[in-house]
């Protein structure tokens, strides 16, 4: 059985006793609006266990070790999937989880725990990045670092910081499953996924060549793509609230900067005696998807802001 399963039966059994028996008590609905009266201990216990189980799917350090090879052996397609949608369906389970868990401690005990896995798989993504050689795998650590940087944005609670996190958690599935459809053009054109091997796509493709070059870009998180807006209100939060993690941080995000920029510039504009692809592949969705990553990084929509803003006061 599965650890996440474990945490789900003690949150039932917390919930029987206020609610009866019943599917109604896994209700989120239901739970939340008891949340107050649910036995603290075993929220708290029910929560390390919800943690660990979703955490591994999120792909939280160390729990991680499956999502690289995964990637680096999956078709493009299910990577595309899996970092832009299904690890962050499992981030939204952990965050429902804590909203209730706070709501029955009074006090951020879920969000502690949060920033401390946050904070690690930043940390240990962003170095392992460096030492990559395969391209899927070096942006599923790309993944792990990102979804560590939502994790602990979560973990700080607050209306700016849940914000955040929502708004990261939107561009980043936008950006990477656009990197990846690329990744995968590219090492199809190749002939293989290791990096020192595609040199000059800019030369033999340009489509894929500016595709990598501007998701790469923007997963950096250089301006004016969103993910530059959503960073810097996570570090500027945790600066004001947290100023212990902020060095932390500012030295992961510059590590991974220098980890992945220093290998994409090379593939995209290196020197290469491959023959120019007769005809690129249709990479529409991709710049649709920049695009998109672009425009937030300009202007957020006021009912998108709206959104998020409603959110962030039910996640506290």
């Amino acid at each position: 059985m599965e650890v996440f399963h474990f945490g789900t039966i003690l949150l039932y059994f917390a919930a029987e006793k206020v609610l009866g028996a019943g599917g109604g008590s896994l209700l989120w609905t239901h739970l939340h609006a008891v949340r107050g009266q649910l036995e603290p201990t075993v929220l708290s216990l029910a929560f390390v266990f919800l943690l660990v189980g979703y955490g591994t799917k999120v792909g939280l350090v160390p729990l991680h070790n499956w999502l690289p090879d995964a990637h680096a052996e999956g078709p493009t397609p299910i990577s595309a999937v899996l970092s832009g949608l299904l690890l962050n369906v499992a981030l939204y389970a952990v965050v429902r989880s804590k909203v209730l868990v706070d709501g029955a401690l009074g006090r951020n005990f879920s969000g502690g725990l949060m920033m401390g896995f946050g904070l690690l798989s930043v940390v240990v993504a962003a170095f392992f990045l460096s030492r990559q050689r395969d391209i899927k795998r070096m942006f599923a650590y790309s993944s792990v670092e990102h979804m560590g940087i939502m994790t602990f944005a979560f973990g700080m609670g607050g209306a700016v910081a849940a914000f955040a996190g929502l708004l990261h958690m939107t561009v980043h599935s936008l950006t990477k499953s656009a990197i990846f459809f690329t990744v995968g053009h590219a090492s199809q054109a190749a002939g293989t996924q290791n990096m020192d091997s595609i040199r000059g796509l800019i030369q033999t493709s340009p489509t894929i060549g500016w595709g990598l070059a501007l998701g790469s870009l923007a997963i950096l998180g250089l301006p004016p793509f969103a993910v530059f807006t959503s960073e810097f209100l996570v570090l500027t939060t945790a600066m004001h609230e947290h100023s212990w993690a902020t060095p932390f941080l500012l030295v992961a995000l510059v590590v991974a900067f220098a980890s992945i920029f220093g290998k994409v510039q090379p593939m995209v504009f290196g020197e290469t005696t491959a023959q120019r692809l007769p005809r690129g592949p249709t990479l529409v969705p991709v710049f649709a998807h920049l695009a998109i990553v672009l425009a937030l990084g300009l202007y957020i929509p006021p009912y998108l802001v709206g959104w998020y803003r409603q959110a962030a006061a039910l996640i506290g």
